[in-house]
């Protein structure tokens, strides 16, 4: 049974970039949350923009065929599907969501060739039940590399079910030599994570995690080796396609990110 007493973060993100899957209380959210961080608007169409640069990166100059989209949300084209298979229609994604709004939307999506796309409802926190799972089995047949994208979800992970470790654990279960694609809400004003951390909190029932510092998204990336940058960036700044890309007004708070490769 759909609950439409409060919002949705994929509902609200559709909202900001434009689109119109979400309802009256997910506007009112993204209101409310506007006026908290203003820039909040242009920061999520800067990590859209992000995530179809890194795609289009990874299944054009580095080959990959294979992408597993954790935290997917609701469809918005060009979907990661569509934009890996303008390098090889034989590109295949499985995404993976727990909203069952997504679910319904994508599997109407997935009417373009299912068999190259799946849309996996499970919690991306259970790593057992995903990999186990018939569509990432598939997916995952042979060795070639996967890309594992973490793009603007890790945020609504709290601290207490160690988003750190999810990410490892996803990594180690990947054939060698895959990527991982990462973006987090971030902030260096503690002021300003609490305050947005607490509105989330609130008006989700406690289904988000936390905006979290710089340092504790560099956290991610330990271990494995950064592609086309020295350090995680400020989003609109990994391998931007021009000077008119999307760019944030104010940067109270950021997504923080980039793309890398498993060792």
């Amino acid at each position: 049974m759909l609950d439409l007493s409060k919002p949705s973060v994929a509902r609200m993100y559709d909202f900001l970039l434009g689109g119109t899957d979400n309802y009256q209380v997910d506007r009112d959210a993204c209101e409310q949350l506007l006026r908290i961080a203003p820039s909040t608007r242009e920061l999520a169409r800067v990590n859209r923009a992000f995530l179809v640069r890194a795609v289009r990166y990874l299944a054009s100059e580095c080959g990959v065929r294979r992408f597993l989209d954790h935290g997917s949300g609701l469809p918005t084209r060009p979907n990661v599907h569509q934009v890996a298979q303008e390098a090889d229609p034989s590109s295949q994604v499985v995404y993976i969501d727990n909203d069952p709004v997504v679910l319904a939307h994508g599997r109407m999506m997935l009417a373009e060739d299912p068999s190259t796309t799946a849309v996996l409802h499970a919690d991306m926190r259970d790593t057992e039940t995903v990999f186990d799972s018939a569509e990432v089995k598939r997916l995952l047949r042979g060795d070639r590399p996967v890309a594992a994208l973490f793009v603007s979800v890790l945020h609504c992970i709290p601290d207490s079910h160690d988003p750190w470790q999810l990410v490892r654990d996803v990594a180690d279960r990947l054939p060698r030599g895959s990527y991982l694609v990462i973006s987090q809400l971030a902030s260096d004003n503690a002021e300003l994570r609490t305050e947005i951390t607490k509105f989330m909190l609130r008006i989700t029932d406690g289904s988000w995690g936390q905006v979290r510092s710089i340092g504790e998204v560099n956290r991610f990336f330990e271990d494995v080796d950064l592609l086309e940058a020295d350090e995680p960036v400020e989003v609109s700044r990994w391998r931007p396609d021009s000077d008119l890309a999307p760019r944030q007004r104010t940067e109270e708070w950021i997504e923080y990110g980039g793309v890398a490769r498993i060792k």
